[in-house]
């Protein structure tokens, strides 16, 4: 068992949940609050969306972000490695 379980109170989108994580507690709390703007910055573009779409769509959005980084790393490790040789 890990010891160093976090336990944090955030509020995303208006609802408060209570986390655990072996995570640093300011990376969750960083996550918390990317996750709460995105989500408010979507709602307020699309104002009819009900919370659970917002939802999605933020985590579609942020999905999104994180492939295209992993894929922008490859190549960057890919372009290192071949200099290399």
């Amino acid at each position: 068992m890990n010891d160093n379980i976090h336990k944090v109170t955030v509020e995303i989108f208006g609802e408060t949940y209570c986390l655990k994580s072996d995570t640093e507690l300011e990376q969750v709390i960083s996550v918390a609050a990317l996750v709460d703007s995105r989500m408010k910055k979507i709602a307020h573009k699309n104002l009819r969306l009900s919370p659970a779409k917002v939802a999605v769509l933020a985590a579609l959005t942020i999905a999104e972000e994180f492939l295209q980084l992993e894929q922008n790393y490859k190549q960057l490790i890919q372009m290192v490695e071949e200099e290399k040789y």
